[in-house]
């Protein structure tokens, strides 16, 4: 029996040695929970700005993103998934490209990370980005956070609040201000 036991912990021994080196990966990171969000956002760079209203449906990787004027007109309205991202100004011109980021900074001229900013919005990091300097109040709800070079900072309406009700995040050559006035799961 003694020899069994030995051999079956030499075979599990053997096993873990050998997938270590063999590159094994962590598991993909997961996709952000689909949400349909709506509030007000600043965004400002060194040389461009927006002020105005933000409606984001965001499902199983397919963001659905209208910008609005402080009046409520509508100034921009984007739409991505797996296959690239697409954006129409307020005056019918229709921009394409491969990422949302890209399109947004050549179609608007400011950045817009919207691959953590999903995840952010939500109080979570985004996961695969290295993360520095995270604090939590006493709730456990993050209140700050650097990643992928931007500086997050959260808020909570309510000391009960799992979201946050603002986010500041800023890089080294831009800011973006959201105050979220609405987050909730979609509607089917």
């Amino acid at each position: 029996m003694k020899s069994w036991l030995r051999a079956g912990a030499w075979l599990s021994i053997g096993l873990i040695a050998g997938c270590a080196g063999n590159n094994v990966r962590p598991p993909p990171a997961t996709a952000a929970a689909p949400f349909d969000l709506g509030g007000r956002i600043v965004v400002r760079d060194r040389e461009h700005g927006f002020t105005g209203a933000l409606r984001w449906e965001y499902r199983a990787q397919n963001d659905e993103i209208w910008f609005s004027t402080p009046l409520g007109q509508s100034f921009a309205h984007l739409q991505a998934d797996a296959d690239g991202a697409a954006l129409t100004t307020a005056d019918g011109k229709q921009y394409r490209a491969a990422s949302v980021e890209s399109l947004i900074q050549s179609a608007l001229g400011w950045r817009f990370p919207i691959a953590p900013l999903r995840y952010w919005v939500g109080g979570t990091p985004a996961p695969g980005m290295a993360e520095d300097q995270i604090e939590r109040d006493h709730a456990g709800r993050l209140t700050r956070l650097v990643q992928d070079r931007w500086q997050v900072g959260f808020s909570y309406a309510q000391d009960t609040a799992t979201t946050p009700s603002r986010l500041e995040a800023a890089s080294d050559d831009a800011v973006i201000r959201l105050v979220i006035d609405r987050f909730e799961p979609p509607s089917p």
